[in-house]
């Protein structure tokens, strides 16, 4: 059994290493942000709405990455999919450290250079909405049941890592530099940092396997059983090999087969995780606390009290969502980030600024990080079925990232029209998250991904 524990923990650390590309990817911009600013933007005298748009590019990567996963999941497989978003990772690293390359003169600020820069982003991007929908997908399909949850959650927090590691990365690069130094090669190794852990990423899913599931699916039961076999032990294999094959033949595939609600309840998962604000709390950290009275330095020091609260609450979830299940974690969750927000709507109101409102914006991020930050992911890859699971999880991933959009972008307008009823719109969210919980999202806990068809024909 010890050599099986540590075949799964080897492929599953492979897996969440697309995790920290996802995180590292979204995170790397902040540091180059500045720089790409006055290199691509003022030098050309474009509008902060041009700025706006590069460095949120990602973004529409994103959404197509997501759109797309479930088509290449359930055609070429859930690891052949992973290696095409590692290239894409890799190719987004080079191509935005070094946008001129073969076509433009180098640093030579041009629309078309641009352009260029943004076709790159928005590669990246693509890298991440699929491995955002893919690896939670690939872990869940080739885990136990008993440890399944942990070990999701273990991508959860290799994307917190990742966004940690690319900030030191970032601060690593620029300390002691001078201005005119960083925007002109800083930013550049900022980006081209990213191509280390995305060829590592590359390189390494040559030797892990593809999933039992997607096998199944492509009529290769021997392959699978042989996997299955080296991950439960001979006896259980069988076992799981015969539950697999028995769901797979069952339905045509067809995303409504199983009917609506499985789906409605992936979809209003994802829009939940993101309508309960923790983008805005994370992308605008430092703007929130200089606006509530820090210093910028002050204020710098207070995200990275933030970043190692995320680390930390997201540890607690991997420990407890197998013992205490998906669920009452959740649901807790939802009464803590409410707590927090209708908290920091009240003092916004009353315009009291200082140490209470840092109190609160890290119980509401305590709050997310050890329930719906991690385990919306772990249920994602959970609730739906054998057969319809890639197409499905690339629709709550497209919903995820299209909500992630709306409410970032949505954030500076609805700071301007009142800060108490914006924190106050986040709060009502995670109340009625709490109530969607309650009503609607089935315990996963200790079953297998077969036991759980089962409730949807019904």
């Amino acid at each position: 059994m010890k050599q099986n524990n540590f075949f799964i923990i080897a492929i599953t650390f492979v897996a969440t290493l697309g995790g920290l590309l996802f995180g590292y990817d979204t995170a790397v911009i902040s540091g180059a942000e500045k720089s790409v600013q006055a290199f691509l933007i003022d030098s050309q005298g474009l509008s902060t709405l041009v700025h706006g748009l590069t460095i949120s590019s990602a973004l529409i990567g994103c959404i197509i990455g997501g759109g797309i996963s479930g088509i290449f999941a359930s055609k070429i497989g859930r690891k052949r999919s992973l290696m095409i978003a590692a290239f894409l990772f890799f190719l987004s690293a080079l191509g935005s450290g070094y946008p001129e390359f073969l076509f433009f003169e180098k640093g030579k600020a041009t629309m078309a250079l641009l352009y260029m820069f943004n076709f790159y982003r928005i590669v990246g991007g693509i890298g991440v909405g699929m491995a955002s929908a893919i690896v939670p997908m690939y872990i869940g399909e080739i885990s136990p049941a008993e440890i399944r949850g942990r070990l999701v959650s273990l991508n959860q927090f290799t994307i917190i890592f990742g966004m940690l590691v690319v900030y030191f990365v970032n601060w690593g690069i620029s300390n002691g530099q001078t201005i005119e130094w960083v925007n002109t090669i800083g930013w550049r190794r900022m980006f081209l940092s990213e191509a280390i852990p995305a060829g590592l990423f590359g390189i390494l899913l040559f030797f892990v396997p593809e999933t039992p599931r997607y096998l199944v699916l492509k009529q290769k039961d021997n392959e699978a059983l042989r996997i299955l076999e080296k991950i439960n032990g001979p006896s259980r294999a069988k076992e799981i090999l015969n539950d697999i094959k028995s769901t797979v033949e069952h339905h045509s595939g067809k995303l409504f087969s199983y009917g609506k609600v499985v789906i409605v309840i992936g979809v209003l998962l994802s829009v939940f995780q993101q309508f309960v604000g923790i983008n805005v709390a994370l992308y605008y950290a430092p703007r929130i606390f200089e606006s509530m009275g820090a210093g910028k330095d002050a204020s710098m020091l207070q995200t990275v009290v933030m970043g190692l609260i995320n680390v930390i609450f997201t540890v607690v979830a991997i420990l407890t969502v197998d013992k205490w299940g998906r669920k009452p974690l959740m649901m807790v969750g939802s009464i803590g980030m409410a707590i927090g927000m209708f908290a920091i709507a009240g003092l916004a109101f009353f315009e009291i600024i200082g140490i209470s409102t840092l109190v609160f914006i890290i119980v509401y991020t305590a709050s997310f990080m050890m329930s719906w930050g991690p385990i919306c992911w772990v249920l994602i890859s959970e609730i739906f079925p054998n057969k319809i699971r890639g197409r499905a999880v690339a629709v709550a991933v497209v919903a995820q990232w299209a909500a992630n959009y709306f409410i970032s972008s949505t954030y500076p307008s609805m700071m301007e029209f009142s800060g108490a009823v914006t924190y106050g719109f986040y709060g009502v969210m995670s109340v009625l998250s709490f109530f969607f919980v309650w009503k609607m999202v089935p315990e996963t806990k200790g079953k297998t991904l077969e036991e759980m068809e089962h409730i949807w024909k019904k």
